[in-house]
């Protein structure tokens, strides 16, 4: 009766995998240089993944940073890939009034922050430094973006109404200007204008690279004297009454700047309205092609280290054929050799794989602890390696193991 291949009995793939790891240690310079392109194709997919997976997490804390329950409105994206459309550059400015009727009219708008933004140099006695992002905001600043004070206090209405020449300063800037000094009801100088330092703020560390502890925040009405009309980036800063809330928010500042801003009903809105989700999309944009060079390197080093496995397994076929033939004269039948063989390439395939799953996760763990970024190294991806590289051995071993099993016992045993 005919026994189906995967019906052998335990004992024989035992066996097996004793003849190929014997194999494996009597060529251990052959093994060696086999198992490179393995290991680069794994040690590729496992690294890359861990490192693309602690980004995912950074950037996850990052945005989870700046509020779930937030959302910004301007007038062009973000970031743009390829040629700017002129009807972007053409669009009408985000005015101040736009964020106090949203903040008025939308019920499910808890505040707004109106924000301009330009860049200066600034002084504090002898100390001078430059390209400083300085803000114009309003009194909801800190409230509607997360940040909190260490010391002094924020903007007030009424330093707004008054256009007072006062200021908050970010944690980087303070920690520059003021080494040892306490800031507060120092004043410091803006484009030659004195300004009377009020606040200063605690550390959020960073956004896509970005520091967002480097920048000083005015009054939006002090800024508008400062830069004048056309020497700023303006956006509105909002916070929804809760997160439950946000899809409701977003759709209410949407019809609400659609009406302002005289877009009919059949044309898209000439202003962007930026989520988590947005930024998220963005982000893996960005990441797309760091994937598709993983896939791509992963995918040649995998086939470069198949082909090398096909190409030893054809050298040990030949090399071992007289064993062959002695093994079918004493009643090995052709599924027994195949899986001898098979289970060569498998296994030199496998040990490919540990070695580059090991290398990987090294890489990855060097990574986090010189970036700084979280250590990451899903098990899924482990287990992906071990998935490909045992797929490779089966794949570009099955040929030769095949070849094997078909050889004529008496022609083998007077092979020389």
């Amino acid at each position: 009766m005919r026994i189906p291949f995967f019906a052998l009995p335990l004992s024989a793939f035992v066996d097996a995998l004793c003849l190929a790891l014997d194999s494996l240690r009597t060529n251990k310079m052959r093994t060696i240089l086999t198992l490179l392109g393995v290991i680069i194709g794994v040690m590729t997919v496992v690294g890359m993944l861990s490192i693309i997976e602690g980004l995912n997490q950074s950037m996850a804390r990052q945005i989870g940073a700046l509020g779930s329950n937030v959302i910004y409105i301007t007038k062009q994206p973000v970031v743009h890939f390829g040629p700017t459309d002129p009807e972007i550059r053409k669009r009408a400015d985000i005015t101040i009034e736009d964020a106090y009727t949203i903040e008025e009219q939308c019920p499910a708008v808890l505040a707004t922050s109106p924000e301009k933004w330009s860049i200066a140099r600034i002084k504090y006695a002898n100390r001078d430094v430059g390209n400083i992002s300085i803000g114009g905001a309003g009194a909801s600043y800190l409230s509607v973006n997360e940040y909190e004070l260490t010391d002094g206090r924020e903007l007030t209405d009424e330093d707004i109404l008054a256009s007072k020449d006062v200021c908050v300063l970010a944690y980087e800037v303070a920690d520059s200007l003021f080494t040892v000094e306490d800031p507060i009801g120092k004043d410091i100088h803006i484009k030659g204008r004195r300004f009377l330092v009020v606040g200063v703020l605690a550390q959020k560390g960073q956004f896509l690279g970005e520091s967002m502890d480097k920048f000083i925040l005015l009054p939006h009405t002090t800024f508008d004297k400062l830069f004048g009309e056309d020497e700023y980036y303006s956006l509105i800063s909002v916070q929804a009454v809760s997160e439950k809330e946000l899809p409701a928010a977003i759709d209410q500042v949407e019809e609400l700047l659609r009406r302002r801003r005289g877009v009919s009903p059949d044309e898209p809105n000439n202003f962007e309205i930026i989520t988590q989700d947005s930024l998220m999309e963005l982000y893996n944009q960005i990441t797309g092609v760091a994937y598709a060079v993983m896939v791509g390197v992963a995918a040649i080093s995998l086939l470069v280290g198949g082909i090398g496995i096909m190409n030893i397994m054809l050298v040990s076929v030949t090399e071992r054929t007289r064993e062959i033939g002695i093994r079918k004269a004493v009643g090995a039948r052709r599924r027994e050799i195949l899986l001898q063989f098979l289970t060569e390439a498998a296994t030199l395939s496998l040990v490919g794989g540990a070695l580059g799953i090991i290398v990987g996760v090294a890489v990855a763990l060097a990574v986090s602890a010189s970036t700084g970024l979280p250590k990451a190294i899903p098990l899924w991806s482990v287990g992906l390696g071990f998935f490909f590289s045992a797929g490779v051995g089966l794949f570009f071993g099955f040929y030769p193991a095949y070849k094997a099993s078909k050889l004529d016992p008496i022609v083998a045993l007077h092979y020389e």
